[in-house]
């Protein structure tokens, strides 16, 4: 197995594709799509696993399918309509990102019906080499794969760019689930794996370390999140990384995973939660 950096926005250390053999895990966005197809150094793809479809992990994949018209795409059920039309995952990332959109992400080709593999979770693919487990919280169609002693858990791990560094929650809206992810995170370590192998970024060997990080983290943030204003929230959590990661670093986790988009996402949690609780009854009517 190997990483190709497809060098987001031409940074380093942001987004990775893994290859295992000739299958590609979360190959990027279009943007980076030349990068991606010389990291492969000829190597043709019979498939890509999906861990979900956030443009930076899945935004490449309608283009490599364009190129390579057999390639087969493994996605969660909740995903696999929004490959073969991604019209309204566009438009929410477009209301994210705004005028950024095109220079961040590039196009979404639509993913043939054909080509699509619908996953559920408990599945094992290609000759039972990957085992898939569902692991919503980042996203509710969020999937992991086992390969040997690795799990492939794409942000479910979190945001971790050097060994030394630390571990951070990537929780862009719309669909943050605490919960979920806890559940999450538990079932990765029910793999008992040696090594995460993450988006952003490498793979790391003290996997059960790194997802106590994240557990924690996450809590801790969303904790502040739902008792500081968002200015207040950024400057903490850029603090936390300033602090916390080697300084040429830095900017690779803020791209990675941008403050405000943390704060957003944990935000909208929040908010989400309070909407959903009923009113507390009045007093019994005389």
């Amino acid at each position: 197995m190997r990483l190709i950096d497809v060098r987001h926005l031409g940074r380093p250390r942001v987004v990775g594709c893994w290859l295992v053999d000739d299958v590609l895990i979360d190959p990027g966005p279009t943007s980076c799509l030349d990068t991606l197809l010389a990291g492969l150094e000829g190597v043709v793809p019979r498939s890509v696993l999906l861990t979900h479809i956030h443009l930076d992990h899945a935004g490449a994949t309608g283009s490599l399918v364009e190129r390579w018209p057999e390639l087969a795409v493994y996605v969660h059920e909740r995903g696999a309509p929004h490959l073969i039309d991604p019209s309204r995952l566009l438009k929410s990332a477009r209301r994210l990102y705004g005028e950024d959109m095109d220079e961040l992400w590039g196009e979404a080709v639509p993913v043939p019906e054909g080509n699509i593999r619908v996953l559920s979770g408990g599945e094992r693919l290609l000759g039972g080499a990957f085992e898939v487990a569902y692991t919503p919280g980042h996203a509710s169609h969020h999937v992991s794969y086992r390969w040997g002693a690795t799990a492939f858990v794409g942000d479910t791990g979190g945001v971790r760019i050097a060994p030394q560094g630390l571990t951070v929650p990537p929780t862009p809206p719309p669909d943050i689930d605490l919960a979920a992810w806890h559940d999450s995170i538990a079932r990765i370590k029910a793999w008992r794996p040696q090594r995460l192998a993450i988006t952003h970024f490498d793979a790391y060997d003290d996997a059960e370390r790194q997802l106590d990080e994240l557990a924690s983290r996450l809590d801790e943030w969303a904790d502040w999140a739902r008792e500081a204003e968002r200015e207040g929230f950024v400057e903490t959590a850029r603090g936390t990384i300033e602090c916390g990661a080697e300084a040429e670093l830095v900017p690779a986790y803020l791209q990675a995973a941008a403050p405000e988009q943390v704060y957003a996402g944990l935000e909208r949690y929040w908010r989400k939660r309070a909407e959903a609780v009923p009113p507390a009854a009045g007093p019994p009517v005389s």
